[in-house]
Order: C-alpha cells, then sequence, then structure tokens
C-alpha cells in the first residue's frame, strides 16, 4: 500500500471562516520505508494570516509573495495523493482544509480521492488514554530526536510522524532523510534528518509480575490454561 505522511499549515484554525492552507508536505511510504519521493509546496493564501497562526508556524505573508495561489497547485497535490492511504496527525483538521481547498477549484475530496486516512492522534489517544499524545509528546515518548523542530513546518513534521508512525505500529525500522527545501527565512540548503537507532525496551520486574497476574486472570476465565500459557509452555518445552 503507497502511504502519504501529511502536514500543512494555515492562516487560521477554521476553513469555514476562510482560512486557506498556505503550506503543503507529503511523503511518500511505501512497504514501511520512505522511497525519497516527496511533495513541498508554500501557498499563498490570498488573505491575511492571523497572527497567532503565524507565531506557531512562523510563516510571513511576506515570505509568501511570489507564491502561488492554491488554484495553480491544487491538481499536483490531488495527483500525489490519489489512490494513496494517508497518515496524519489530528487529521480532521488537515482533511477539513483540503476539502475546502479542493471544492474551490473543483477536485473532488479526500474521501473520494484516497484510499484511506489513518489518524494517528486519535490512535495514540486510544494507546495512551489521559496523556499527551501531541506530536511533541509523542516523539518524547519514543525517544525520536526533534530538536530540528523549533518551529511548526509542515515538512519537519512530515518526518517526525513517520518516525511515530513507525513506533505505535510496532516499526523498529530508523529513518534518514536528506530534502532540499526552500525556509521560511528564504534561504534554501539541504536538511539532514538522523535519528539515533531504536530502542527495545524488555520489560522490568514489576511489568513482568503485572503480566503473570493477568494471565492468571484469564486463565480463571478460561478455567484452564489460556493460549499464551499454552505457547509459553510449548516455546519453554522446546527450549
Amino acid at each position: 500500500m503507497r502511504q502519504i505522511i501529511l502536514d500543512t499549515e494555515t492562516t487560521g484554525l477554521d476553513p469555514q471562516q476562510g482560512h486557506r492552507i498556505i503550506e503543503f508536505a507529503g511523503l511518500e511510504m511505501v512497504g514501511r520505508k520512505l522511497t525519497g519521493k516527496h511533495l513541498h509546496l508554500y501557498i499563498h493564501p490570498q488573505r491575511a494570516i492571523d497572527p497567532e497562526a503565524q507565531r506557531v508556524h512562523g510563516i510571513s505573508l511576506e515570505f509568501l509573495e511570489g507564491k502561488p495561489a492554491f488554484a495553480a497547485v491544487g491538481r499536483e497535490i490531488a495527483d500525489f495523493l490519489r489512490d494513496a492511504e494517508l497518515i496524519i496527525h489530528n487529521a480532521p483538521f488537515d482533511v477539513g482544509f483540503l476539502n475546502a481547498e479542493f471544492a474551490k477549484v473543483g477536485i473532488e475530496p479526500v474521501g473520494q480521492l484516497c484510499a484511506n486516512v489513518i489518524d494517528t492522534l486519535a490512535e495514540a489517544r486510544d494507546m495512551f488514554p489521559g496523556k499527551r499524545n501531541s506530536l511533541d509528546a509523542l516523539c518524547d515518548r519514543f525517544e525520536i530526536d526533534r530538536s530540528n523542530r523549533t518551529l511548526h513546518g509542515a515538512l519537519v513534521d512530515c518526518e517526525l510522524l513517520s518516525e511515530v508512525y513507525l513506533w505505535m505500529t510496532r516499526g523498529q525500522e530508523s529513518l534518514a532523510m536528506d530534502i532540499e527545501v526552500e525556509l521560511p527565512g528564504g534561504d534554501a540548503g539541504a536538511i539532514q534528518f538522523e535519528r539515533k537507532p531504536l530502542k527495545v525496551l524488555g520489560a522490568n520486574e514489576a511489568e513482568e509480575a503485572e503480566h503473570r497476574a493477568y494471565l492468571d486472570a484469564l486463565d480463571k476465565t478460561v478455567k484452564g490454561a489460556c493460549v499464551w500459557r499454552v505457547l509459553e509452555q510449548a516455546a519453554q518445552a522446546e527450549g
């Protein structure tokens, strides 16, 4: 399955109030590996940027002068996303903006364009209920280096999200990328993403005790050895 890790930056919070996309980034992943194919665009919103939004992403209207409007790049974005499964942190936000922009230029919505949408924020909330599940918090939880992320930027956020997604889906890959991008300060250069090897942590004594207690409870429920115990005993017999 072709997957696209996707992020956008916008002029504000609500497309229904006329806010627009000003940055789009997508990284292609196939077989749980980044292919190196990506799409990264700055887009002129044809309106002002809310000061609160600019403080988050650092993109000014002055920087966007001369950049194309969405009408000029919407088809390119749609073609890049077509038939892919999208991986997005807080998907309703980005999908809502994309659908609003696509509607303005006569392009079908994401639900028709793409095979599926995975919301990593919703999945993180299921995995870690009651905990902070922002992208920053997940990077800290999985010990993913985010020192390159001084501001919210769509391309850097996509790269971080790719590592978070692999962790959340039990992937053990380490990713490295070297992508030429234009930065909001006006400079162009290569951002080198290098990540330290991912750690596999064994259970401690307390966790092993909790696991045994859980299996004991399962044994009582099934009135015998649960499947895990049967497999465990078989493995010990073979060893």
